[in-house]
This record gives C-alpha cells, structure tokens and sequence, in this order.
C-alpha cells in the first residue's frame, strides 16, 4: 500500500511540474499612452525591442536612435515598445500626456508608447517580471539596471537577449539580430 501511495504521490508532482509552462510575451497586455488597450498577442510574427524609457536621462537621446531603427525596420516585421517608467533617480516625472507630448515634440517618436509603469521592485509590471526572471522566461535573469535597457523579443513571443543601457539602440546587437531571419 505505502508503494502505491508514493508512486501516486510521484505521478502527481510530474503532472504538476509538466503543466507549469513558460509564459510567452503573448501573454500579457498593456495600456498605450492613450489609455487604449494593447494586447501584445497582436505582435505575433514581429521582433519586437521593449525598452524602458525616461525623459531626463543621459540616455534620453536615445530616442532618435529607437525611431531611426523603427523607421528603417517597420517594414521587416519589427516593432519597438518603449515602456516610461520613473524607478532611477525619478528621472520620468511626467504623467502620460506629458511624456507623450515630450517624444513626439523632441524626437518626433511614432513606435508605440505605453504607459507609465514601474520596471523593478514590489510594484514591478508583471510584463518586466517576466522580462527580467528566468523563472519568469525560462532564459536568463536580467534586471533593469537603469533607464534604456533593450529586451529582444523573436517572432514567437520568447525572449531571446537584452542590451545594455548604455548601448545605443542602432548597435551590432540589435541590428544583427533584425536582419538576421
């Protein structure tokens, strides 16, 4: 009876362990600037680059490089999502029409923008969670460091490298990675 209890005991944590799957990026939703709904499923197909934004950044001038890229690669099945979020040095202070107004009027932004959301500790976005735990995505722990961190997302919604704040957006990362099928 004991054998039979634990070779019972066994199936059921192998079941249990089978059907915890890895969630894809298509899994979750966010909300534009516009306060509209955007349901990530929607990009299926697409390499999609997530960046984490901020208005008053040294890095901010990054925006130029992060519409260039969308410009010369939208044609590609490639889409960017900038993500502001205030979590270093309250460097996004905005609220969502200011930060609109600000990367339409300085860098003439036309990639997606959604809202304002926190990208690190208790109150993180679910999105970045699964973004920055390999429990998470099943790849790789990758913390925001800072503002302009870069998620490459492939065309089947798994997460596939990150790319330094520090690194501009038009770097052979990013670049190898869109042209490369």
């Amino acid at each position: 009876m004991k054998i039979f209890q634990l070779i019972i005991i066994i199936a059921a944590m192998i079941n249990t362990a089978n059907s915890q799957t890895v969630k894809s990026f298509y899994d979750f939703s966010a909300t534009t600037l516009e306060g509209q709904p955007f349901d990530l499923s929607s990009l299926k197909g697409k390499k999609v680059l997530i960046v984490n934004t901020a208005s008053k950044c040294g890095h901010t001038p990054q925006y130029a490089q992060l519409e260039e890229l969308y410009i010369k690669y939208a044609d590609r099945n490639f889409v960017i999502l900038g993500f502001p979020a205030n979590n270093f040095m309250s460097q996004e202070p905005g609220d969502n029409k200011q930060i609109r107004e600000f990367c339409t009027l300085n860098y003439g932004v036309t990639f997606p923008m959604m809202s304002k959301i926190s990208v690190k500790g208790k109150d993180i976005d679910p999105l970045y969670r699964w973004l920055t735990s390999k429990d998470e995505n099943g790849v790789m722990d990758a913390p925001v460091k800072w503002n302009f961190q870069k998620f490459m997302i492939d065309e089947n919604g798994k997460l596939v490298g990150m790319v330094p704040p520090g690194d501009l957006p038009t770097c052979d990362k990013i670049i190898n990675w869109i042209e490369n099928k």
